[in-house]
């Protein structure tokens, strides 16, 4: 768990955490590897765990109704994270918010990606016996939510602008 560990000590959520609820937090943690162009969530599942990119990049891509496999034209954000100068990336804020399901999908878009998953009961009760440091972490959700919608924002605006130029 020690090498969870220093990964949360380079995450800005994490950064306000004595050394003592980073071990705590780094005791939650699920390591995981990914191959290029492999899913690590999909669009509506169910959203138990906060994913932290460590090393690779990862899309976050929304799905067509009509379920065809995606590409890389409906990539709304893209998490880079070099393994040389690492600081690891949040995904899967929604398993914070109601209704609790996955808002994109992740793909792993390099050679290899290295993520790390906390499932969410566990991380909320470790905030319940450290207040001011889930007051923090969630303070830092939000801007990451307000990003990524920014990023969603700015991402239909261009495939409405496409849209409406190819449709010419």
């Amino acid at each position: 768990m020690a090498i969870c560990q220093e990964s949360l000590e380079k995450v800005e959520a994490f950064k306000d955490l004595t050394p003592i609820q980073l071990s705590l937090a780094g005791n939650l943690c699920e390591e995981g590897f990914f191959q290029q162009e492999e899913r690590l969530f999909t669009e509506g599942d169910e959203a138990t765990h906060l994913w932290l990119v460590v090393d690779g990049n990862v899309d976050l891509r929304f799905e067509l109704p009509d379920r065809r496999p995606t590409t890389t034209e409906q990539t709304v954000s893209s998490v880079k994270v070099k393994y040389q100068n690492p600081v690891a990336k949040v995904l899967g804020w929604s398993c914070f918010v109601p209704p609790h399901k996955m808002r994109l999908s992740a793909f792993c878009v390099s050679r290899t990606c290295r993520v790390i998953r906390i499932p969410k009961e566990e991380l909320l009760h470790l905030f319940e016996k450290f207040p001011l440091a889930g007051y923090r972490f969630m303070s830092y959700m939000i801007t990451v939510v307000g990003y990524r919608f920014q990023q969603f924002q700015d991402a239909m605006a261009k495939m409405m602008g496409d849209s409406m130029i190819n449709g010419w």
